[in-house]
């Protein structure tokens, strides 16, 4: 009994650490600390325990996404239970090896077991899911700029892998009757240095003096899309007018509304394009403004750039839809790009920046700025816009999104943020800034998600050496 009460303290403390450190707002260093007490009691209670245990506290942690997943973003009941309730399984399933790799002695396959068995759930999931990853533990440390920069060679999944690995190290070294105690510190401590010292030698490198002044508008509205052929779509136009000459006025050279602003169709598209347009070679700004396109008896949800050139307006229509919520409309399947002064920019829109493979095109196609217009959900705003700052130290390229019931954001190619502001900080927010001209070359935005399959083969190797040595045994539940 007094094990089955330590296992239950274990699962709380675990739970309680997991829904700090995880979710839509985590406290970065909690996550660090979640799956350690689970791990710590592992190989000193019986399989099924310490299963039922990691499972638990993982599902425990994960509690308000619940709510968030099927009124917020509407995802259909089984799709919500197989998502949170699968994970939680995998996740006890995962700790259950490291647990049998401690009990065998094998300590060094173990810390990297753990670590890259959940890269690999992650990455399986971003590839298989059209909703991606957005869970991914990497997102909580996005605002931990040193850590951040592991991205930029290994993509989310290398901070995801230190992330797990640190507490399963702790727990490789508390371990009772535990082997090989000096090799797993040393290893430890030398991924740690390297990691570490990477990140502040990556983040000694100047943001750069910025090519463009930006401006990022957002209005939050009750009754959204806008037909722009109605009174109301008419009088938003003309007050995104206002800000956007005003903004010109005061330097801005590009301007982003949001995602979906107004709603237009071949017929209607000249009431909200010829005004922009005009507004735009006028003032000499390029100017991004969201919509949504019926063509052919399509809709999409695109981007149009009206360059300050008065040149072709340049259209984007979005790649990856948000499942059920845009279930009606088509994606595109075009990049599109827009020649600035000595740059090229991409046009990318929201949920594309929930998944790496867009924003790397963008990169190797020569993009050094992506600009964003997008659509949050009030509570997700911190994460959503977290995600793009990663996309853009991934691939190292400047990021700025303009959010709806959400934040306004302009990151740089290290993740560092230049200015960010919320939708709601008043009836019609504006964010005036200069945008870095310094793009990067990463190592993922050439190579990929190689990171991830380094962790298929860890994976491999620690089931394979899952086999008990003689002599050992597994302890006995009291």
């Amino acid at each position: 009994m007094r094990r089955l009460g330590v296992a239950f303290a274990a699962t709380a403390v675990s739970a309680t650490l997991f829904l700090f450190g995880t979710g839509l707002r985590p406290t970065p260093w909690l996550t660090w600390l979640a799956p350690l007490p689970v791990l710590v009691l592992a190989p000193r209670v019986r399989a099924r325990v310490t299963f039922l245990a990691a499972a638990i506290a993982w599902l425990g942690g994960e509690t308000p996404l619940w709510g968030y997943l099927l009124r917020t973003v509407q995802v259909p009941p089984p799709l919500v239970v197989s998502i949170l309730v699968g994970s939680a399984l995998l996740f006890g399933l995962v700790v259950l090896l490291t647990r049998g790799l401690l009990l065998c002695g094998r300590p060094l396959a173990a810390v990297a077991a753990l670590p890259a068995a959940w890269v690999v759930v992650e990455y399986a999931t971003s590839v298989l899911s059209p909703n991606g990853a957005w869970w991914s533990l990497a997102y909580t440390q996005a605002d931990v700029l040193p850590l951040l920069q592991a991205a930029s060679v290994t993509g989310p999944w290398g901070i995801t892998f230190l992330i797990l690995g640190v507490p399963t190290v702790a727990a490789a070294l508390l371990a009772p009757r535990a082997v090989g105690r000096g090799r797993v510190a040393v290893t430890a401590v030398v991924v740690l240095v390297l990691a570490a010292g990477y990140g502040t030698w990556r983040l000694r490198t100047p943001a750069g003096d910025g090519a463009e002044r930006v401006a990022l508008l957002a209005t939050d509205r009750l009754f959204d899309p806008t037909p722009v052929d109605t009174p109301q779509g008419r009088e938003l136009l003309a007050q995104y007018a206002t800000h956007i000459a005003d903004a010109a006025a005061h330097g801005a050279r590009v301007v982003v509304m949001p995602e979906k602003v107004f709603v237009a169709d071949d017929r209607t598209l000249p009431i909200l394009r010829a005004p922009l347009a005009r507004l735009a070679e006028e003032h000499h700004v390029d100017i991004i403004v969201g919509l949504v396109l019926e063509r052919d008896g399509t809709f999409r949800n695109v981007a149009i750039d009206l360059p300050a050139t008065g040149g072709r307006p340049v259209e984007y229509a979005k790649h990856h839809l948000v499942p059920g919520l845009e279930g009606d409309f088509t994606p595109g399947e075009q990049l599109a790009f827009v020649a600035g002064s000595g740059t090229r920019w991409g046009i990318a829109i929201c949920f594309d920046l929930d998944l790496p493979g867009l924003v790397r095109d963008y990169r190797r196609r020569g993009a050094d700025t992506l600009f964003v217009p997008a659509w949050d959900f009030d509570r997700d705003a911190w994460l959503h816009g977290r995600m793009a700052v990663v996309r853009g130290v991934e691939s190292g390229l400047t990021v700025v999104r303009a959010a709806r019931n959400g934040d306004l954001v302009v990151s740089d190619a290290h993740g560092r943020i230049r200015a960010e502001a919320h939708s709601a900080d008043g009836p019609f927010v504006s964010l005036l800034t200069t945008a870095p001209a310094a793009p990067a070359t990463t190592v993922y935005a050439r190579l990929g998600d190689w990171f991830a399959w380094v962790c298929v083969l860890l994976l491999l190797t620690g089931v394979i050496s899952l086999r008990r040595r003689p002599g050992t045994g597994a302890p006995t539940a009291g």
